[in-house]
């Protein structure tokens, strides 16, 4: 761990991360996202949603069972029952692998696009809410330094 010159600043990040990740939790949103669109989704299946509409991690990845299952946080047999209830709404189809034709990967379907959608509304919503006053140039800094905390996609 590298050493600062400001341990106080590493706890007030630590203490922060905390807090936004309980603001911030796939329940709380998805429930709002739920609630505020009037969407006919189960939570899972729009976790899976979510998911999917990541896209790869990588150029040349499709999305499949297993990928969902590492961002959900679940074992493969769990991502697979999850995947197959998206499947089964109309949220998510199997296509065949164009790399190799007895893979399938994963794609969102019209109705699977208007509920990350209606997700993503709520999510930037809230973020608006939070920074309401601030000004544009601080709204800018903050995205810039947030980007590089977290690295690129796929770290």
């Amino acid at each position: 761990m590298a050493e600062t010159d400001d341990p106080a600043a590493l706890d007030a990040v630590e203490r922060g991360m905390v807090r936004l990740r309980r603001a911030m939790s796939r329940q709380r949103l998805g429930k709002a996202a739920i609630r505020e669109h009037n969407l006919l989704v189960d939570l899972q299946v729009l976790h899976v949603t979510d998911a999917i509409d990541e896209g790869p991690d990588r150029p040349g990845q499709e999305m499949s069972v297993g990928l969902v299952a590492a961002r959900l946080g679940v074992d493969a047999s769990r991502g697979s029952r999850i995947v197959a209830e998206a499947v089964k709404a109309g949220y998510v189809r199997r296509v065949a692998s164009q790399e190799d034709g007895r893979r399938v990967h994963l794609e969102l379907t019209d109705a699977g696009r208007e509920v990350v959608e209606a997700a993503r509304r709520t999510r930037r919503d809230r973020f608006a809410t939070a920074m309401r006053d601030w000004t544009e140039a601080e709204r800018r800094e903050f995205a810039r330094l947030l980007d590089r905390f977290v690295g690129p996609a796929g770290d």
